[in-house]
């Protein structure tokens, strides 16, 4: 066995764009559509909302994610602020963490006329889809914002270089 001085599995070759977009940082949210069987979720931290007559969040995601198909099926979605305690569920709806059974089994969520909402999020948006086009290796979704409820914001789950990090 040999002792390496370098992480191995740090990319040899780095991609700048996507390392500046992690040092950007931002608050971590949960992208929730559909209903019944035929819904998905996806952990979004590239999002941006845009005040105005009417307000918009304008969602960067997978196009090949199940979330931009339900989306585009449905013309609706939940925009919930995960918090903290939220880490290991934001995880299992990236795909990058354990889920038995699947993500939606890890946290109780309830239905809304946008679709599923993760029960203990205090802060959160009912949006309906106005568009979506391809944006670099992305899909804008740019969402009309319907509804929104905002609680307590006690613990913030970020993410900042390809961590969740608590803000300081």
């Amino acid at each position: 066995m040999t002792i390496h001085d370098t992480h191995p599995f740090a990319d040899p070759d780095p991609d700048p764009v996507r390392r500046l977009r992690g040092r950007l940082g931002g608050a971590v949210s949960l992208v929730t559509a559909g209903d019944g069987s035929g819904r998905a979720g996806l952990t979004v931290s590239s999002l941006m909302v845009a005040n105005g007559d009417p307000a918009h969040v304008l969602l960067l995601v997978d196009p090949d994610s199940d979330l931009a198909e339900v989306v585009a099926r449905t013309g609706r979605a939940v925009v919930q602020l995960l918090s903290w305690r939220h880490r290991d569920l934001a995880e299992a709806f990236a795909g990058t963490g354990p889920a038995p059974g699947g993500p939606w089994r890890l946290a109780s969520f309830e239905d809304t006329t946008w679709g599923p909402r993760l029960s203990d999020a205090p802060t959160w948006a009912g949006v309906s889809l106005e568009s979506a086009a391809d944006v670099g290796w992305s899909t804008l979704l740019t969402c009309v914002v319907q509804q929104v409820t905002v609680g307590d914001d006690d613990e913030p789950l970020v993410h900042r270089r390809g961590r969740y990090v608590r803000p300081a």
